[in-house]
């Protein structure tokens, strides 16, 4: 039987990596009702990472993210991203500007759990006492909090309640509050990537968007817990086992699986300019071994034809002492001379 040519092989190795490479290292949890439950969100201990919770409600289908004090209706999710947006408390009622979970303090994340707040959201403190005046926060009467409040039939009750701040969310700490209380602030709104251009008609809806933390790989107590792609072992983090993705794939935090390396040859692009690099390459030493071939023949070349001068010369100094001189040891003389030039 004939074997298979290199690139054959190479062709099937690769088909073959490309298979493992994305074949499923993790669990993700099924749809909850029409929304995607991305990994490493996690609805059931089966499936997701534990460590990012997210709670789906089977009956309407609709997602919730809970605090240790209080739930939130989840919005929307960008996998790409890592986010998803929550909808805020609402006021208690049409004539009050006080939001529901002020009993709670606000929205309070679990520091930790891999959730926090993200630096995209613009934050209104409603219903603010004179001491949030002296706060580094933005409580002047052009704050855009006012825009909000005199243009928004949610928040025209906070009308009546003339002291309002409002902030760009993050900065050079990790925030896992939105802190309101009685004696502070008693309301709040957040608007996640709010184009401060446009008029509160034109704005979303209130939310507030939390990223959460790369996933590491999933945990394993021996080989059965992973797959193909992956080999169960001790983590150099945290000192747990881990499914470890084998040599020539790498963890695909976003997707949750062991991802082929990004090289030019897993790509298919090494014809572009990696294969006009390698061809420059091969031509170049190509050309060199090819004068230096050139050169070393020339040399040989010379020095055969003077190892056969000497061989003649020897041969006919021998003819000119048997003949006794003469006519030949003129002969001699010239081929002397000669040997001398080359």
């Amino acid at each position: 039987m004939a074997a298979k040519p290199p690139s054959t092989i190479m062709l099937t190795v690769t088909l073959l990596l490309m298979c493992t490479g994305f074949a499923t290292s993790a669990t993700r949890c099924p749809d909850c009702g029409t929304t995607e439950v991305p990994y490493p969100l996690s609805t059931g201990p089966s499936c997701g990472d534990q460590s990012y919770k997210v709670r789906c409600q089977t009956g309407t289908g609709s997602l919730f993210f809970d605090t240790p004090n209080n739930t939130y209706p989840i919005t929307s999710i960008s996998q790409t991203t890592q986010r998803l947006v929550i909808q805020p408390s609402n006021f208690l009622n049409n004539n009050t500007c006080v939001t529901a979970d002020v009993s709670y303090q606000g929205l309070q994340l679990n520091q930790t759990l891999p959730f926090n707040i993200t630096s995209g959201n613009t934050i209104m403190y409603l219903n603010c006492s004179e001491s949030l005046l002296k706060s580094p926060l933005n409580c002047t009467s052009t704050s855009l909090c006012h825009s909000y409040i005199n243009n928004s039939v949610e928040a025209s009750s906070c009308s009546r309640a003339p002291i309002c701040c409002t902030f760009r969310s993050g900065g050079s700490t990790t925030q896992y509050s939105i802190r309101v209380r009685n004696g502070g602030c008693q309301a709040y709104r957040s608007f996640p990537n709010l184009d401060y251009s446009l008029p509160v008609s034109r704005w979303p809806a209130p939310g507030v968007e939390i990223q959460w933390m790369s996933p590491p790989e999933p945990l394993c107590s021996n080989q059965t817990d992973c797959d193909a792609s992956s080999t169960c072992l001790l983590s150099s983090t945290g000192g747990v086992r881990r499914c470890l993705c084998n040599t020539g794939l790498h963890w695909d935090a976003i997707e949750g699986v062991c991802a082929l390396d990004d090289t030019c040859e897993n790509r298919g692009d090494c014809s572009d300019s990696n294969r006009t690099a390698l061809i420059a390459g091969l031509t170049s030493g190509l050309g060199s071994a090819l004068v230096a071939a050139v050169i070393g023949f020339l040399l040989y070349k010379r020095h055969r034809r003077h190892k056969e001068a000497l061989a003649r010369l020897a041969r006919e100094r021998e003819e000119i002492l048997n003949s006794g001189g003469g006519k030949t040891a003129k002969i001699f003389s010239i081929h002397l001379f000669l040997l001398k030039q080359l």
